[in-house]
Protein backbone atom coordinates (compact mmCIF):
# COMPACT_ATOMS: atom_id res chain seq x y z
CA UNK A 1 0.00 0.00 0.00
CA UNK A 2 1.34 3.42 -0.95
CA UNK A 3 0.84 6.07 1.71
CA UNK A 4 0.61 9.56 0.20
CA UNK A 5 3.32 11.91 1.36
CA UNK A 6 4.13 15.54 0.79
CA UNK A 7 6.94 14.44 -1.51
CA UNK A 8 4.45 12.48 -3.67
CA UNK A 9 1.32 14.62 -3.56
CA UNK A 10 -2.01 13.42 -4.82
CA UNK A 11 -4.50 15.74 -6.41
CA UNK A 12 -8.24 15.80 -6.21
CA UNK A 13 -10.32 15.15 -9.28
CA UNK A 14 -11.48 18.78 -9.25
CA UNK A 15 -7.89 20.02 -9.38
CA UNK A 16 -7.02 17.85 -12.35
CA UNK A 17 -10.23 18.77 -14.14
CA UNK A 18 -9.64 22.49 -13.57
CA UNK A 19 -6.07 22.23 -14.85
CA UNK A 20 -7.30 20.52 -18.02
CA UNK A 21 -10.02 23.13 -18.53
CA UNK A 22 -7.56 25.99 -17.98
CA UNK A 23 -5.17 24.60 -20.56
CA UNK A 24 -8.01 24.18 -23.05
CA UNK A 25 -9.01 27.79 -22.49
CA UNK A 26 -5.49 28.88 -23.43
CA UNK A 27 -4.44 29.88 -19.93
CA UNK A 28 -0.88 29.11 -18.86
CA UNK A 29 -1.84 28.43 -15.24
CA UNK A 30 -4.49 26.42 -13.43
CA UNK A 31 -7.65 28.27 -12.45
CA UNK A 32 -8.28 28.83 -8.74
CA UNK A 33 -10.02 25.83 -7.20
CA UNK A 34 -11.69 25.45 -3.85
CA UNK A 35 -11.57 21.97 -2.35
CA UNK A 36 -14.17 21.12 0.27
CA UNK A 37 -13.22 18.73 3.08
CA UNK A 38 -15.60 17.00 5.46
CA UNK A 39 -13.84 16.34 8.80
CA UNK A 40 -15.25 13.74 11.19
CA UNK A 41 -13.87 11.55 13.94
CA UNK A 42 -14.86 9.15 16.69
CA UNK A 43 -17.95 7.68 15.07
CA UNK A 44 -17.84 4.64 17.42
CA UNK A 45 -20.36 2.66 15.37
CA UNK A 46 -22.24 0.55 16.47
CA UNK A 47 -21.54 1.42 20.11
CA UNK A 48 -22.77 5.02 19.99
CA UNK A 49 -24.99 4.92 16.91
CA UNK A 50 -26.23 2.21 14.57
CA UNK A 51 -25.15 4.06 11.44
CA UNK A 52 -23.74 7.38 10.33
CA UNK A 53 -26.14 10.29 10.80
CA UNK A 54 -27.90 11.53 7.66
CA UNK A 55 -26.20 14.92 8.10
CA UNK A 56 -22.80 13.24 7.72
CA UNK A 57 -23.89 11.45 4.56
CA UNK A 58 -25.28 14.68 3.07
CA UNK A 59 -22.03 16.53 3.76
CA UNK A 60 -20.01 13.57 2.41
CA UNK A 61 -21.95 13.76 -0.85
CA UNK A 62 -20.88 17.36 -1.47
CA UNK A 63 -17.31 17.08 -0.15
CA UNK A 64 -14.31 16.61 -2.41
CA UNK A 65 -12.59 14.62 0.35
CA UNK A 66 -13.87 12.96 3.53
CA UNK A 67 -11.32 12.98 6.38
CA UNK A 68 -11.89 10.62 9.34
CA UNK A 69 -9.51 10.93 12.31
CA UNK A 70 -10.04 7.45 13.76
CA UNK A 71 -12.18 5.41 16.15
CA UNK A 72 -14.47 4.13 13.43
CA UNK A 73 -14.89 0.89 15.45
CA UNK A 74 -16.79 -0.90 12.63
CA UNK A 75 -15.01 -1.35 9.30
CA UNK A 76 -18.40 -0.99 7.60
CA UNK A 77 -18.21 2.77 8.32
CA UNK A 78 -15.20 3.02 6.01
CA UNK A 79 -17.16 1.25 3.27
CA UNK A 80 -20.17 3.47 3.87
CA UNK A 81 -18.10 6.65 3.54
CA UNK A 82 -16.33 5.34 0.43
CA UNK A 83 -19.76 5.01 -1.17
CA UNK A 84 -20.06 8.79 -0.78
CA UNK A 85 -16.59 9.88 -1.91
CA UNK A 86 -12.83 9.81 -1.53
CA UNK A 87 -11.74 9.03 2.06
CA UNK A 88 -8.52 9.91 3.88
CA UNK A 89 -8.45 8.24 7.27
CA UNK A 90 -6.43 6.79 10.11
CA UNK A 91 -7.11 4.16 12.74
CA UNK A 92 -7.79 5.08 16.36
CA UNK A 93 -7.19 3.39 19.68
CA UNK A 94 -10.61 1.66 19.57
CA UNK A 95 -10.15 0.26 16.06
CA UNK A 96 -9.44 -3.42 15.55
CA UNK A 97 -7.07 -5.33 13.34
CA UNK A 98 -9.47 -5.15 10.37
CA UNK A 99 -9.17 -1.35 10.22
CA UNK A 100 -5.50 -1.29 11.19
CA UNK A 101 -4.79 -3.54 8.21
CA UNK A 102 -6.15 -0.98 5.73
CA UNK A 103 -5.57 2.39 7.45
CA UNK A 104 -2.34 4.04 8.62
CA UNK A 105 -1.68 5.54 12.05
CA UNK A 106 -0.78 8.83 10.33
CA UNK A 107 -2.05 9.91 6.91
CA UNK A 108 -0.67 12.75 4.79
CA UNK A 109 -1.82 14.39 1.60
CA UNK A 110 -1.12 17.67 -0.14
CA UNK A 111 -4.37 19.31 -1.23
CA UNK A 112 -4.45 22.60 -3.15
CA UNK A 113 -0.96 23.35 -1.85
CA UNK A 114 -1.92 22.68 1.79
CA UNK A 115 0.06 19.91 3.49
CA UNK A 116 -2.53 17.97 5.51
CA UNK A 117 -1.72 15.39 8.20
CA UNK A 118 -4.26 13.24 10.05
CA UNK A 119 -3.71 11.40 13.35
CA UNK A 120 -6.08 10.12 16.01
CA UNK A 121 -4.38 11.13 19.25
CA UNK A 122 -2.33 14.22 20.12
CA UNK A 123 -2.23 13.83 23.91
CA UNK A 124 -3.38 16.30 26.53
CA UNK A 125 -4.44 19.80 25.53
CA UNK A 126 -1.70 21.57 27.51
CA UNK A 127 1.10 22.56 25.11
CA UNK A 128 -0.57 20.60 22.27
CA UNK A 129 0.38 23.20 19.67
CA UNK A 130 4.08 23.11 20.58
CA UNK A 131 4.18 19.29 20.68
CA UNK A 132 2.46 19.02 17.31
CA UNK A 133 4.85 21.57 15.78
CA UNK A 134 7.68 19.21 16.78
CA UNK A 135 5.84 16.06 15.64
CA UNK A 136 4.55 17.47 12.32
CA UNK A 137 7.05 20.15 11.22
CA UNK A 138 6.06 19.77 7.55
CA UNK A 139 2.26 20.08 7.98
CA UNK A 140 0.09 23.14 7.41
CA UNK A 141 -3.09 21.49 8.75
CA UNK A 142 -3.35 18.74 11.36
CA UNK A 143 -6.69 16.95 11.77
CA UNK A 144 -7.07 14.86 14.92
CA UNK A 145 -9.72 13.24 17.11
CA UNK A 146 -9.88 11.13 20.29
CA UNK A 147 -11.23 13.71 22.76
CA UNK A 148 -14.63 14.21 21.05
CA UNK A 149 -14.09 17.91 21.83
CA UNK A 150 -14.08 20.34 18.89
CA UNK A 151 -10.76 22.18 18.64
CA UNK A 152 -9.50 24.95 16.38
CA UNK A 153 -6.16 26.56 17.16
CA UNK A 154 -2.98 27.63 15.40
CA UNK A 155 0.46 26.50 16.53
CA UNK A 156 3.45 28.86 16.94
CA UNK A 157 4.71 27.78 13.50
CA UNK A 158 1.35 28.63 11.90
CA UNK A 159 0.00 25.06 11.58
CA UNK A 160 -3.79 24.87 12.03
CA UNK A 161 -5.00 22.15 14.42
CA UNK A 162 -8.59 20.96 13.96
CA UNK A 163 -10.65 18.38 15.84
CA UNK A 164 -14.20 18.02 14.47
CA UNK A 165 -15.59 16.44 17.64
CA UNK A 166 -17.91 13.48 17.08
CA UNK A 167 -21.09 13.17 15.01
CA UNK A 168 -22.35 10.28 17.18
CA UNK A 169 -20.85 10.54 20.70
CA UNK A 170 -20.81 14.05 22.13
CA UNK A 171 -19.68 12.95 25.60
CA UNK A 172 -19.80 16.13 27.70
CA UNK A 173 -20.24 18.43 24.71
CA UNK A 174 -23.59 20.12 24.09
CA UNK A 175 -23.89 18.87 20.49
CA UNK A 176 -22.76 16.24 18.02
CA UNK A 177 -20.46 17.96 15.52
CA UNK A 178 -18.53 17.78 12.26
CA UNK A 179 -16.39 20.33 10.40
CA UNK A 180 -16.42 21.57 6.84
CA UNK A 181 -13.14 23.08 5.64
CA UNK A 182 -12.45 24.82 2.35
CA UNK A 183 -8.93 24.96 0.93
CA UNK A 184 -7.86 27.23 -1.92
CA UNK A 185 -4.76 28.96 -3.27
CA UNK A 186 -2.40 27.15 -0.91
CA UNK A 187 -4.31 28.05 2.24
CA UNK A 188 -7.31 27.40 4.44
CA UNK A 189 -10.16 29.56 3.17
CA UNK A 190 -12.75 28.65 5.83
CA UNK A 191 -13.45 26.36 8.79
CA UNK A 192 -17.06 25.73 9.77
CA UNK A 193 -17.93 23.73 12.90
CA UNK A 194 -21.46 22.37 12.41
CA UNK A 195 -23.90 21.02 14.98
CA UNK A 196 -25.88 17.97 13.92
Amino acid sequence: MVVPSFENPTFTHSTLLTQRLSRRAGLGYPAAVTTRLLLISDTHIPGRARTLPDAVRREADVADLIVHAGDWVAASVLGDLRDHGDVLGVYGNNDGDDLRAVLPEIARREIEGVRVAVVHETGQKQRREERMDAAFPDADLLVFGHSHIPWDTTSPSGMRLLNPGSPTDRRRQPHHTLMVVELADGGIRSVDLRRI
